[in-house]
């Protein structure tokens, strides 16, 4: 009964951390965007079953206390993606020498960039009917913001409500990823100082990506200028997820080839407050990303070799 009643306890905390959004606090957004956390802790540090518990357990409590509006939203963008990625981070096989070989950290990355595209994908047919009725949809709602701001549209108003109709979705499955990667983060290291995790600590310096990601982010940003409607837009959010998935790479990369340099510390925190703060360094990471997969920059500088796991 123990992982049970850790699961149930696991799915009440997801949904009261999700609720928090109602009280309108400052630190609510922060918050909600922990949701994911009870239910990777759960999966991770009991069982995939437990996270699959936590998840329904929050499901119906939310359902319950803020209505069903929120369900969808919830197993979508929160609930779900945990379950996967928790699932996902236990799957192991038995390698040639007699030890596991455990899911590649470069693959759960590239699972959360696809469950950010679906948990935009799947509020589409909730919010309109086809693309151009979900855009206009949206065109309102930034209209109706605008307005309750200024109390009338600016002149240059269109132009700022067709950028945000164009960058909103990306923006949405780029976010739930990032959230879902953070508190998937979170959760290894606190199952790992609980004595909980199940897995060895992966060098997340020498995570890899398949060479075919490239390929695939390629194809999908050919298809999400080429090709319009449901489809186009499918792609353009696993283009922008997949870009994000580079970026990792790159974040990886940069901590692999300074570990024997001087001034380590300042060089990693000089590279991650330029990314927050100006946001471009995080293409230039995510194009040192794309190099590493065809070139092996850490292997020609002589970092640690890669893990046999994330081969």
């Amino acid at each position: 009964m123990g992982p049970f009643v850790i699961a149930l306890g696991a799915g009440a905390a997801s949904a009261l951390l999700v609720a928090s959004v109602a009280s309108g606090s400052v630190i609510a957004l922060p918050l909600f965007y922990l949701a994911p956390l009870p239910v990777l802790i759960a999966g991770i540090g009991w069982s995939h079953r437990a996270a699959l518990i936590a998840a329904a357990t929050a499901t119906l409590a939310i359902a319950l206390l803020l209505g069903t509006e929120l369900v969808a939203a919830y197993v979508a963008g929160v609930g779900l993606p945990a379950y996967v990625l928790s699932y996902l981070a236990l799957m192991a096989r038995p390698g040639r020498d007699g030890e596991l070989e455990w899911f590649p950290t470069g693959r759960l990355v590239l699972a959360a960039a696809v469950a950010g595209v679906v948990a935009v994908a799947a509020l589409v047919p909730l919010v309109a009917s086809d693309v151009e009725s979900y855009q206009a949809a949206l065109r309102e709602l930034f209209e109706a913001m605008l307005q309750d701001r200024a109390g009338e549209l600016p002149p240059d108003a269109s132009r700022f409500v067709d950028l945000m109709v164009m960058v909103m979705p990306p923006a949405a499955a780029v976010l739930t990823m990032i959230t879902q990667l953070g508190n998937l983060y979170l959760a290894g290291r606190i199952a790992r100082v609980s004595d909980r995790l199940m897995r060895p600590w992966p060098d997340l310096a020498q995570m890899r990506l398949p060479q075919g990601a490239a390929v695939l982010l390629a194809a999908s940003l050919a298809i999400a200028v080429l090709v319009p409607g449901f489809v186009g837009l499918l792609a353009e959010l696993l283009g922008a997820t997949l870009v994000t998935a580079f970026g990792v790479l790159g974040f990886a990369v940069v901590h692999a080839i300074t570990r024997n340099a001087g001034g380590r510390r300042l060089i990693l925190a000089t590279v991650w407050l330029a990314t927050l703060v100006l946001g471009w360094p995080f293409l230039v990471l995510a194009a040192l990303g794309l190099a590493d997969l065809f070139l092996d920059l850490r292997g020609r500088m002589g970092t640690r070799p890669p893990a046999a796991n994330d081969l």
